[in-house]
């Protein structure tokens, strides 16, 4: 292959992505309870683009500390936070990477441990050792999950004070000198759990059809939208389908249908992009939701999510979801099902992901596109050989 789509430029607003591979926002757990990244996040992050990534994505970034999944959470809530996220998009730039950053309140899904460590809610052992559990909130008052704590439905107020908070967190993440915003409104956290009908049973303006339970996910977008520069894009990464429906009173979850809609109104907003997973809701993640069901991930099980989004609205997306090898994200930019391609578990596994997938699709036989230090003696090793 001579050419290739997985490693063309794109162009969104005034960004130029150098190639499709984007390293999808993953969570660490490794802050102190202050959110600061460390030199642990800076070396994690900072290999991807070394290894050829044209966009490397920060993990989420709590906007609120009500909404950290666990307190090794990264923030996002004060001025504080800037400094060493600066640091990081600093060098991501230098090695000729977009940088970005994901914005995210977990909601129902709060004060709960590590996954290591159970990932079940806080309790008695953690609040020995100064971890406390707090009170999540959510669009209404149901656990998300059996024997999690119980959130507490959020106020208007609070709701209002939510979407300042979004702002707040884009305007900072502008000052620390990244290209792109992801917001997070997936997998059963906060903005999800207004979307979902299976866990949105609110009675006011922020519930009921669709209209009413996509409200906060609008204002969050027009809040973000307002305080980001207008040449950078804003990404919006949804569950495009529930997989659920709510037993008790039957009622079916978010539908692809849906998500057309949203992804309508979104666009209109300023959102440039639809960051296409699914599930979440009433699940610890959708990962274990599998694993619960004894299900193997299908390779590209949430390819058609993105396929159809952009089919039925025209909006760019990104696919995500057991993309495993460079041909398999080349063909599914070829079939024009997405526009990017994510790349998360992948890249823990081999952090020159980007870089070997170049090589399989036979654009870099020379190795050139490798950092020269790196580079000029692979190549030499691959001229000469090695004996049997």
């Amino acid at each position: 292959m001579s050419t290739s789509m997985l490693f063309s430029r794109y162009q969104l607003r005034g960004v130029t992505f150098p190639n499709r591979i984007v390293i999808a926002p993953m969570q660490m757990y490794m802050t102190a309870p202050d959110g600061l990244l460390t030199d642990w996040h800076f070396q994690h992050l900072a290999k991807f683009a070394v290894g050829g990534a044209g966009t490397v994505m920060t993990e989420a970034l709590i906007v609120d500390p009500v909404g950290r999944n666990t307190y090794g959470d990264a923030g996002i809530w004060s001025d504080d936070h800037i400094p060493p996220l600066a640091r990081l998009a600093d060098f991501l730039h230098r090695q000729g990477a977009v940088a970005a950053a994901q914005l995210h309140h977990a909601g129902p899904k709060s004060s709960r441990q590590r996954p290591w460590e159970g990932l079940g809610p806080l309790g008695d052992k953690e609040a020995l050792r100064g971890e406390k559990p707090w009170q999540p909130v959510s669009s209404t008052d149901s656990a998300s999950v059996a024997g999690w704590h119980r959130p507490r439905a959020m106020t208007k107020d609070e709701i209002r004070k939510l979407v300042e908070d979004y702002g707040a967190g884009a305007r900072r993440v502008d000052r620390a000198g990244y290209d792109v915003l992801d917001i997070h409104a997936a997998h059963g956290y906060l903005i999800h759990s207004f979307l979902s009908p299976v866990a949105n049973k609110r009675e006011d303006e922020y519930g009921g059809d669709i209209w009413g339970r996509m409200r906060l996910a609008l204002e969050i977008a027009e809040s973000v939208r307002a305080n980001w520069p207008a040449g950078k894009p804003i990404f919006f990464r949804i569950s495009c389908v529930d997989w659920r429906r709510d037993l008790d009173d039957r009622t079916d979850g978010w539908t692809i249908e849906d998500s057309f809609v949203l992804a309508r109104e979104l666009h209109k907003r300023g959102i440039d992009l639809i960051d296409c997973s699914s599930g979440g809701i009433r699940a610890e993640n959708s990962l274990m939701d599998y694993a619960k069901k004894r299900q193997k991930l299908q390779r590209g099980f949430q390819v058609p999510h993105a396929e159809a989004i952009r089919r039925e609205t025209g909006i760019p997306t990104m696919a995500v979801g057991v993309i495993l090898d460079g041909p398999q994200a080349e063909a599914i930019l070829q079939k024009g099902q997405a526009d990017l391609i994510a790349i998360g578990r992948e890249a823990l596994t081999d952090p020159h992901w980007a870089l070997h997938a170049a090589q399989a699709l036979g654009i870099d036989p020379q190795w050139q596109k490798w950092p020269p230090s790196y580079g000029w003696w692979l190549e030499l090793r691959e001229r000469i050989g090695i004996a049997d």
